[in-house]
């Protein structure tokens, strides 16, 4: 039994409430890294789903 299961950031409950600051601080990172910019405005949800693209895309999510 998995104690601590990965929760869908669709189904968190602050998701919508703006990116926390380590969010916009690692996006930054990985966007530098992947040739890409990261959007104005983003929410916790949409952050989380950016960064998991970007990891995928530089390899940092291995």
């Amino acid at each position: 039994m998995d104690r601590n299961p990965e929760k869908d950031p669709r189904d968190w409950t602050t998701g919508d409430e703006p990116m926390t600051g380590p969010q916009e601080s690692y996006l930054r990172t990985l966007a530098q890294e992947a040739g890409e910019e990261v959007p104005d405005g983003l929410t916790k949800v949409e952050a989380s789903q950016l960064i998991d693209r970007l990891q995928e895309k530089t390899g940092r999510g291995r």
